[in-house]
């Protein structure tokens, strides 16, 4: 049985190369693998009977630790534990609900306090030399088998079936906020405006700090999400400029915000590379998937503040390296203007901030990452081959000359 051998490797001091195999076997420590156990036990744990000795908790967690890993099938899992795969088939989503269930509040944690976003915003500051962030929102299809008789329900525009996840998440790679469910047909704009972040936004009560002056300015700036072209431009949250006719500030702006925006695309590639049943088809229902993402993502989470790991880069050189709020009623100062008026008003605070990291507000490496203009650079290279007709008539001799 698998374990005594896991009992054996957590308990007896193991070795750095066993510490090693261990976690490349399960993805997490001994330590955590232990801890683990001891809280999901009560969740759990089975009762003996006159017929035959219940399943020990350990090896229900590590079971559901190595199909996260690898995203082996129920079939092939029974070869490496001694469990049949119709009892896997049900050990998997129990464990998963009770991972979920038992640490969703210790790990998932959005922020509730003015204090709180600003933490997240100075993360985003030191980090992305982004100011005034206070999370970056994505979404990532999960894809799934084909559920019975759900037509094209499942169906996204990448042309598979998939469930959707969307997350707001920190500088630090970790999940603040997440969506987890949605079918595959829906668009991440419109999850958003479903969802019960977006509500408490736009209504003023996400409890957001008030708007404040740039460090070098005057003008006081509102804190604001990062999302991509897809999102929903407001004071709240900021988007990307179009890719039509952009001037240089404007693309210095995109390549700013792009550069925050990234970590929830990098937190996604981290997840499923840690966990890579990600990478694989789920032979589950939507339900059960659910279940199972709530649960690698609370993982992630605690595995995160154990040790940070993932993607990384240095805001000086550029060099990449591998609630409770819901029930506020708080009003947010600067942020109660609706309607058509509301786009208008985050227009001309996304132009501010564009000449803000054009001007006092720009890092030394900006303009060599964005590069010239095309159509710049093309009148550049013709202005250096073809000379003005004023030269060529300077340098052609004059015969009073000769």
């Amino acid at each position: 049985m698998a374990t005594p051998w896991l009992v054996r490797e957590a308990d007896e001091t193991p070795s750095k190369g066993d510490v090693r195999s261990f976690e490349n076997f399960l993805r997490v420590d001994p330590e955590m693998f232990m801890k683990l156990v001891a809280h999901l036990t009560p969740r759990i744990q089975k009762q003996d009977t006159n017929f035959r000795k219940a399943l020990p908790p350990g090896l229900k967690v590590a079971i559901t630790l190595r199909f996260l890993a690898t995203g082996n099938s129920y079939k092939s899992l029974p070869y490496g534990f001694c469990v049949a795969p119709n009892t896997i088939v049900s050990i998997v989503p129990e464990v998963c609900r009770a991972i979920y269930d038992e640490y969703h509040e210790e790990a998932i944690k959005c922020p509730s306090t003015p204090e709180e976003w600003k933490e997240v915003a100075k993360g985003f500051s030191e980090k992305r030399n982004f100011h005034y962030v206070c999370g970056a929102l994505g979404g990532k299809h999960v894809r799934i088998f084909e559920p019975p008789g759900s037509c094209s329900v499942y169906h996204n525009y990448k042309g598979y079936f998939s469930i959707i996840m969307l997350a707001l998440v920190d500088a630090d790679y970790k999940f603040m906020y997440f969506n987890v469910g949605t079918p595959g047909a829906d668009s991440d704009a419109g999850i958003f405006r479903d969802c019960s972040l977006f509500k408490a936004l736009d209504e003023g009560q996400a409890n957001l700090p008030p708007p404040e002056p740039f460090p070098a300015g005057d003008q006081d700036v509102p804190y604001f999400l990062v999302g991509d072209d897809a999102s929903t431009l407001r004071t709240w949250m900021l988007k990307p400029y179009s890719e039509c006719q952009m001037t240089h500030a404007e693309r210095i702006f995109n390549y700013r915000l792009s550069r925050s925006r990234l970590i929830v695309e990098n937190i996604f590639g981290i997840l499923a590379n840690r966990f890579r049943y990600f990478h694989t088809m789920m032979m589950m229902g939507p339900q059960t998937v659910e279940k199972v993402v709530l649960a690698a993502c609370s993982l992630h989470n605690m595995m995160t503040d154990i040790r940070l790991s993932g993607v990384r880069e240095d805001p000086h050189t550029q060099e990449v390296a591998p609630g409770e709020w819901r029930q506020r009623t708080n009003q947010l100062e600067g942020m109660q203007r609706r309607g058509s008026n509301m786009l208008s008003v985050a227009k001309n605070q996304r132009e501010d901030l564009t000449q803000h990291y054009s001007g006092v507000g720009a890092v030394p490496w900006q303009d060599k990452m964005v590069g010239p203009l095309p159509r710049q650079y093309k009148e550049q290279q013709q202005q250096e081959q073809v000379p003005d007709d004023e030269d060529l008539v300077r340098d052609v001799p004059h015969l009073d000359q000769e």
